[in-house]
């Protein structure tokens, strides 16, 4: 689910990733592509009534992004293996803020600077500064949390993964999302900056700050992929 559909090469990376973990499990991957701008809510529920797996990538902007939000609700609520991948995890923690929390006004400062639960916001060191080489760019460490999906998925404690964003899951929500089901499971080893989220009372529901989709290969499926088509492939025999 995303904007930039009519040209499936801008997500060349995720549905490649898709594709390794498919064929990892033996199965095919077939992508039903959804435009998070254009579809309205009757057509999303209709569409994502036939996935056994929901995929929200990477973006930015206004753009598009009610669509997104949609898409990790139906989700979530009607317990479809769900993977946000950066925007995607954004728009889960918008989702779960607006529609369980009850803050219909949730949002990132991204898209509204004047929104009263700013539940994505700008890094804390990036205030004030401009646009330019200020991204968070590159490999970076994370620290998995124990007993999380994510955790069972890497089957390590301490992973590496690319990141390329300037927005970051506020901290100050944290407690509250806890509450309301959205777990953290990875953080910078400084504990400062979130990195994995999860739903706690679903079958697979996992947003990742970074972009997993990068480090994925034919013969070595990124761990999240491969477990997320694994969710997704258990709903076919139920």
């Amino acid at each position: 689910v995303g904007k930039y559909v009519e040209l499936h090469d801008a997500y060349k990376s995720v549905t490649e990733a898709l594709e390794h973990a498919a064929l990892h499990h033996g199965v095919s991957a077939m992508i039903n592509w959804i435009n998070s701008e254009t579809t309205t809510p009757a057509e999303m529920n209709e569409l994502l009534r036939h996935s056994q797996g929901i995929v929200v990538p990477g973006g930015f902007g206004m753009r598009g992004t009610e669509g997104k939000i949609m898409a990790s609700r139906y989700a979530r609520e009607n317990r479809v293996p769900y993977l946000g991948l950066c925007y995607g995890l954004h728009m889960a923690v918008i989702d779960v803020a607006r529609h369980i929390l009850g803050w219909e006004d949730a949002n990132s400062t991204e898209n509204d600077e004047t929104t009263r639960h700013p539940v994505i916001d700008l890094m804390p060191d990036q205030h004030g500064v401009d646009l330019g080489g200020t991204m968070r760019l590159g490999r970076y460490p994370c620290r998995l949390v124990p007993g999380t999906k994510s955790a069972k998925a890497y089957g390590q404690e301490l992973i590496y993964e690319r990141h390329r964003h300037r927005w970051e899951v506020n901290n100050r929500y944290l407690d509250d999302l806890a509450e309301a089901g959205l777990i953290v499971a990875g953080t910078s080893p400084d504990g400062r900056l979130v990195e994995i989220m999860e739903f706690e009372d679903h079958p697979w529901f996992v947003g990742c700050q970074f972009h997993p989709e990068f480090k994925s290969r034919p013969t070595r499926p990124h761990p999240l992929f491969r477990d997320f088509i694994a969710a997704a492939r258990a709903t076919l025999r139920e």
